[in-house]
């Protein structure tokens, strides 16, 4: 039961029928909603990862379901990534509302894996939280318990602070709010050198095979690379060996990993810190400010504990932002010392 109707969309669209978008409770009409208990919707829920996620049965072209990612993308602000690029890739999104509830689907103009896998593999709320201005909780009856941002991770915490006023949870030693990641791989891969270079994530994750009788067929084995480097890495890499694919891709993750490791120490200094003032006594400013930064440290650290690559889809955002995350613990830790030297 710590699962909720909205997260179930990623393992399944069966609900697709009896669900309205954004998962809206529509009276006498809809079966399933963001507030259903998750109990008895599993129950109505048959099958895995379903095709009519990425395929339109009806037209035979690519698509998106999602709900959260169409509202995303077509916000009046314009500010994802996608809208942000020069070349993406564009959508009609079709009202599908005759069964008396408002339901939506976007067909794409050609296949593109950054929208089509980031309907699941993506940052997105899906949970109960707090109001970051009222401090009042966020029920799953608030359609914010099924948002998408579709930001990276320098602008997920002005997005979820200061424009939905979104965090998830109270840290139970600073008291301090916070923000709890998904799996933001397709918003990470915006921007990297294998998305300059043309590469999608079926390049890497569902590669052109060859089957018995000699045609060629995208696998829909969706699995690390590093499984199938002949299919995958050694494709654009021809003077490579398996051997030298693999230490790439090893080394990279090993390296990012090791400067998670960096950030995490500093944070724990920053937390401990923090529970010191408190016992302390220090003002309730100072020990905010601190919250604050402990808060902007945690998302730069955060979002690649929960991006599934170790960072290897992004390396260089996720230097800059891990290193940030050290940086902002270190302000936090001055913070509380500044304090400590101004009471003596």
């Amino acid at each position: 039961a710590a699962a909720n109707p909205v997260c179930l969309q990623c393992k399944t669209q069966d609900q697709i029928l009896k669900w309205s978008y954004m998962g809206d409770k529509v009276e006498g009409k809809t079966t399933w909603d963001r507030t259903s208990n998750v109990v008895e919707f599993v129950k109505d829920l048959q099958h895995g990862l379903n095709c009519i996620f990425c395929h339109d049965p009806h037209a035979a072209k690519p698509r998106i379901v999602r709900d959260g990612l169409i509202q995303a993308l077509t916000r009046k602000e314009a500010d994802t990534l996608w809208h942000k690029d020069p070349k993406h890739t564009n959508f009609k999104v079709i009202d599908m509302g005759v069964r008396g509830f408002n339901r939506k689907i976007a067909i794409l103009d050609k296949y593109d894996t950054r929208l089509q896998c980031g309907q699941c593999h993506v940052e997105y709320n899906c949970n109960p939280g707090t109001d970051t201005k009222t401090g009042e909780s966020v029920k799953m009856s608030d359609q914010r318990t099924n948002h998408f941002p579709y930001k990276d991770v320098f602008g997920l915490y002005d997005y979820y602070v200061n424009q939905i006023n979104f965090l998830d949870f109270k840290h139970g030693l600073t008291g301090g709010l916070l923000w709890k990641a998904q799996h933001p791989e397709a918003e990470s891969y915006y921007n990297s050198k294998h998305a300059k270079a043309g590469v999608g994530c079926d390049s890497c994750h569902m590669p052109k095979m060859k089957a018995k009788n000699g045609k060629m067929f995208t696998s829909h084995f969706a699995v690390t690379p590093r499984v199938q480097l002949k299919e995958t890495c050694l494709k654009c890499h021809p003077k490579w060996n398996e051997e030298m694919a693999r230490y790439a891709i090893d080394s990279v993750k090993a390296h990012i990993k090791g400067k998670m490791r960096k950030a995490e120490f500093h944070l724990s200094a920053l937390i401990d810190k923090i529970v010191e003032g408190k016992k302390a006594g220090l003002g309730d400013d100072v020990i905010k400010q601190a919250q604050d930064q402990h808060l902007r440290a945690h998302i730069l650290w955060e979002y690649w504990t929960a991006e599934n690559s170790d960072g290897f889809h992004n390396p260089d955002m996720a230097r800059e932002s891990l290193t940030r995350s050290v940086d902002e613990s270190q302000k936090g830790i001055k913070i509380i010392n500044d304090a400590f030297a101004a009471k003596m």
